[in-house]
């Protein structure tokens, strides 16, 4: 299968979307699954085979995301992109996670996410990009505020993890205000 690719001083960002976990999960075994998606465990990629069973998409809601992978090791450090992607009203979700503490604190985030910005006004056709952060996540609130997201917003009790309902502070970028 041929990706399509967008690289980096370091990363080489490999775009996922429903198409490409058909193709893991349908002509993949089980370590190279892992391997593709980068998981350490098998509860991981089971996660992650749930959520592909379900579906990724519905008549106007769809996922795009890439792949960060180190251009030296090729290994897949982490994730961004668009989840809750309305197409029809283009606007989308960002959303992004590093998969091991080791990566963290060294600007992979930051590097990436510029060109996936970009992706997503200029490939994707979106006119809004949404973040939503809890509110103790300074790291996050420091990467979209520097990506020229603005706060709109605090919702209370908007999100579920780890059995506690927490909230989400609003973070938005517009076409219009979008600086490349």
């Amino acid at each position: 299968m041929e990706f399509e690719l967008l690289h980096t001083e370091r990363l080489i960002l490999r775009k996922i979307d429903p198409d490409v976990y058909t193709w893991v999960f349908t002509q993949l075994n089980r370590e190279e699954q892992k391997q593709f998606l980068g998981f350490l465990t098998d509860e991981e990629l089971d996660t992650m085979f749930a959520k592909y069973q379900k579906g990724f998409t519905c008549f106007n809601k769809t996922y795009l995301s890439f792949q960060l992978l180190d251009k030296i090791t090729g290994d897949t450090i982490g994730v961004c992109g668009y989840h809750n992607w309305y197409t029809e009203h283009h606007r989308a979700e960002i959303g992004y996670s590093l998969y091991q503490d080791v990566f963290k604190r060294q600007g992979y985030m930051s590097e990436a996410f510029s060109p996936i910005i970009k992706y997503g006004f200029e490939q994707m056709q979106l006119n809004r990009i949404e973040a939503f952060i809890g509110p103790h996540n300074t790291a996050s609130i420091k990467l979209v505020e520097k990506n020229g997201f603005t706060p709109e917003g605090h919702l209370k009790q908007h999100y579920y993890k780890n059995g506690i309902m927490e909230d989400s502070l609003v973070f938005a970028l517009l076409l219009q205000t979008y600086k490349p």
